[in-house]
Order: C-alpha cells, then sequence, then structure tokens
C-alpha cells in the first residue's frame, strides 16, 4: 500500500514524539512491502511566528491532497499566558478539525498489566481496564458562538448541536461496541442542559438498531467519578465535545501517564492521529518525552487503512518496551538513560526483530553490550 502522511509537527516536544512515530512507521514500511511517503508542514505557534497564521494555507491544502495526518502538539507560553492574544496557536487545529470534518476523536484507555503500579489508583481498581472513549469533535461549546460584552465583563458560549452530528458518531460508537463488549455509556447532563436532552434522546434512537448492544446513560458529574471508583465498568463511552475532552483527561491517570495515550480524529473523507498530551514545553529538546502516545497514534493510522497486523506490531513492540522498561522517567524509575529516541529505536528494532530475545534487547537498548 502506498500512502501520503502529512506530517504536522507542530509545538514543543511535538517534533521530537513525530519524529519517533515516523522512524517506526518507516520500519513498517520496510517489513510489509508498503510505500509511506512524508511531506512536513507547520501548524500552531511555529505557523504563526513565520506566517501570523496558526493553519496556513498550503498547511490545510497538503492535509486535504493527503491520505492521512500525523499530528505531534500545539501550544507555547508566550501565547497560553496571554489572555489577551487574538491570534491563539489552538486556532490551527479547531480550524484544521472543522475543515476536514474530523467529527469523531477516538481515544482508547488501557490499563498495562506492567504499568499498574505507575496509577495513582489502586492496582484493584484499574487492572483490566480497556475503554474507547468517542467524543464529538466539530461541535458544541467549543465552536459556538462566542460573545463578550462591550464592557468586557460578560461573556458567554453557546453549545449547539443538531441530530445529524449527534446520529454519525452514535453509529461509530455503537458499531465499536460491537467489536468489543456490546456496552455503550452516553455521557451527558440532561438533568440541566438541553443539548444533552437531545443528545439522549437520539442516541437512544439510534440504539435502537444495535440490539446487540447495551445502552447506559451517566451524567458528566457521575461519570467522572466512576471512572476514578470503577473503570471496568466502562467499554465504550460517547459523549459530546467539551464533556469528552475533561473525561478523556482524566482517563490518562488509569495508565499512569498521559504519555502512553494516542488518539484517532475521523471524518467522512480525512483522518488525523494524533497523541492527547499537549506540546510540553517544558521539556523541549531534553530527551525526556515520551514518544508512546505518538506512536500508538501511527498504530491507529495503519487500523485506518485495515493494516491490522502491521497495527498489531508496533502495539507488540510497545508493550515489550514497557516490559522490559525502556521508558522515558515519566514512567521509568530503573534506568535513567533512555531517552525518546531510545524508545523509538528499540520499538523500531522490535519492528524489525520481533523474534530477538529479551535480554538481548535490555542489554543493547539500555547501553549494556559492547555487540550490537
Amino acid at each position: 500500500m502506498t500512502l501520503e502522511i502529512a506530517v504536522l509537527p507542530g509545538d514543543g516536544i511535538g517534533p521530537e514524539v513525530t519524529e519517533e512515530a515516523i522512524k517506526v512507521l518507516k520500519a513498517i514500511a520496510m517489513n510489509f512491502d508498503h510505500k509511506f511517503r512524508f511531506t512536513y508542514a507547520d501548524v500552531g505557534a511555529i505557523a504563526i511566528d513565520k506566517q501570523n497564521n496558526p493553519l496556513p494555507e498550503k498547511t490545510l491544502e497538503l492535509c486535504k491532497s493527503s491520505h492521512a495526518v500525523l499530528f505531534g502538539a500545539i501550544g507555547d507560553p508566550k501565547y497560553d499566558n496571554d489572555p489577551t492574544a487574538k491570534i491563539r496557536p489552538e486556532q490551527g487545529l479547531l480550524k484544521l478539525r472543522k475543515e476536514l470534518g474530523l467529527f469523531a476523536n477516538i481515544r482508547p484507555v488501557k490499563a498495562y498489566k506492567t504499568l499498574l503500579d505507575k496509577s495513582p489508583l489502586r492496582k484493584k481498581i484499574i487492572k483490566g481496564t480497556d475503554i474507547s472513549i468517542y467524543r464529538e469533535l466539530t461541535g458544541g461549546l467549543y465552536f459556538g458562538k462566542k460573545t463578550l460584552s462591550d464592557d468586557g465583563n460578560t461573556a458567554s458560549d453557546l453549545c449547539t448541536y443538531s441530530r445529524h452530528e449527534i446520529e454519525r458518531i452514535a453509529h461509530l460508537a455503537f458499531k465499536a461496541a460491537q467489536a468489543r463488549q456490546n456496552k455503550v455509556t452516553l455521557v451527558d447532563k440532561a438533568n440541566v442542559l438541553e443539548s444533552s436532552r437531545l443528545w439522549r434522546k437520539v442516541v437512544t434512537e439510534v440504539g435502537k438498531s444495535y440490539e446487540d448492544v447495551t445502552l447506559e446513560f451517566l451524567f458528566v458529574d457521575n461519570a467522572a467519578m466512576q471512572m476514578i471508583l470503577n473503570p471496568n465498568q466502562f467499554d465504550v463511552i460517547l459523549t459530546e465535545n467539551l464533556f469528552g475532552d475533561i473525561i478523556s483527561d482524566e482517563a490518562s491517570v488509569i495508565g499512569g501517564s498521559i504519555g502512553l495515550l494516542a488518539s484517532a480524529s475521523i471524518g467522512e473523507k480525512y483522518a488525523l492521529f494524533e497523541p492527547i498530551h499537549g506540546s510540553y514545553p517544558q521539556a523541549k529538546g531534553q530527551g525526556i518525552a515520551n514518544p508512546v502516545a505518538s506512536i500508538l497514534s501511527a498504530a491507529m493510522l495503519l487500523d485506518h487503512f485495515e493494516l491490522f497486523e502491521e497495527a498489531n506490531r508496533i502495539r507488540q513492540a510497545v508493550d515489550k518496551s514497557l516490559e522490559l522498561q525502556i521508558t522515558t522517567p515519566d514512567l521509568n524509575q530503573k534506568y535513567d538513560n533512555v531517552t525518546t529516541s531510545k524508545v523509538g529505536d528499540f520499538i523500531e528494532d522490535f519492528i524489525n526483530n520481533p523474534e530477538d530475545s529479551n535480554l538481548n534487547f535490555s542489554n543493547i537498548y539500555l547501553g549494556q553490550s559492547t555487540i550490537i
């Protein structure tokens, strides 16, 4: 298969983690006889600095002419700490989602057996957790009409959803549940919000077409609590934009590091893949950023094109790196010399040599061997 992939590394640690994902994809292409062509473009703060535009037209054109987009991260303190800034990096990502019609954000959340001790939650609570969060991505408060009074003392954000917007992501969530544990939990605030009541009505109607899937409802405040008390009760979570943003970040503590969480943003024509973490500017250039979320996002890219064997090879490599503690400092307390690039090197080599012994892998990648 030949794929044209637009690469938008972005800001902060984005370029570093994206580089490792590309390294891994190149290994997949070589071992499975594919051709992946990567074309780079600017987005976010770096694009503002160069062109005074967080999403230059050439970047958007590249994304629309590619099969998929591999995204890094956006954000910079000089904009984050300036609430008066009229042009902001985040505007680039929001516009990109809207322009590409990326209405569904899919975020897997998994508790890895080898990392149960890394989570602040008790092992018995998180063990076995495997959740897929389906977040509506192009509607709601983030895209609604925004107003600010002339005196600057009153502001509003309008949350608007249509039946069509709800139906299209609901169908995706139910279909995903059919391939998992046949359960969808709609997270809303239907006791207060009219938009949530529409969500509940429409999702209930859609659910009737999926008789093998159980549909449950939780108010978002209760769902946030249940995510900590008993995450194993969830299979597929379906929710609107703002709630999904919050719930998915909360879920990141289950795995022990936000550096493990990948995501896919899917539309009817285009698809974008990115780690859910931010640009983490404090870690820029230090070699401590965890590239696993970006690498797993690359695996989701392969899934999207039904390259399931290739995607599973990446996941096997990630599992092995976690098992051998070849991970960055956010997860690694045993070794202090594992950098962002070393994690990528290990995963790349596992893809090339999946039959090598654990001892050989461990010795080479922790710098304890002179024979490579």
